[in-house]
């Protein structure tokens, strides 16, 4: 990482969110084909609240190409930037671009039930979410009931007699 993309992060880190951001969009008009400029140049701009800025920036970078880890940090910050912004079909499409390229990111599967929820797709939200749960969970008491959380989990308007 070249020496002005880690001072901005380090200015970001360290909460001058204003100088980060303009030095990044900066960097950003110097080489504007540069995918991972885009993609930070977007993280300043969520990280100051200014959503509406960052999109283009997140849609820039993975139209440019990433390598794999940022290209998944781009999807969850374009879903959760559309998310927030109550773009909500547009961030239920980029979850599941995300899912489909990345299905072992079980953090992506939490952004996708938000954005389920926030579309009023509560039982998929609950499903993906409880699923997600048992995937990941330590919790010995959760996976003793793996196999009955699993098999409730599209099931939760069902009842039986």
């Amino acid at each position: 990482m070249d020496k002005q993309l880690q001072h901005i992060i380090t200015l970001r880190e360290n909460g001058r969110l204003e100088e980060a951001n303009q030095l990044m969009v900066a960097l950003v008009k110097e080489e504007p084909e540069n995918g991972y400029y885009q993609f930070q140049c977007a993280w300043t701009y969520d990280s100051l609240g200014k959503e509406n800025d960052a999109v283009p920036h997140y849609e820039k970078a993975i139209q440019l190409g990433l390598e794999s880890g940022i290209l998944l940090d781009t999807y969850v910050g374009l879903g959760s930037t559309y998310r927030t912004l109550g773009q909500y079909e547009q961030a239920k499409r980029i979850f599941e671009q995300a899912i489909s390229e990345f299905p072992e990111a079980e953090h992506v599967k939490v952004f996708y039930a938000m954005t389920l929820y926030n579309l009023r797709e509560h039982s998929k939200a609950m499903e993906t979410l409880l699923n997600t749960v048992v995937d990941t969970t330590n919790d010995e008491g959760i996976k003793d009931y793996r196999k009955a959380i699993k098999f409730y989990s599209d099931k939760l308007d069902q009842t039986w007699e």
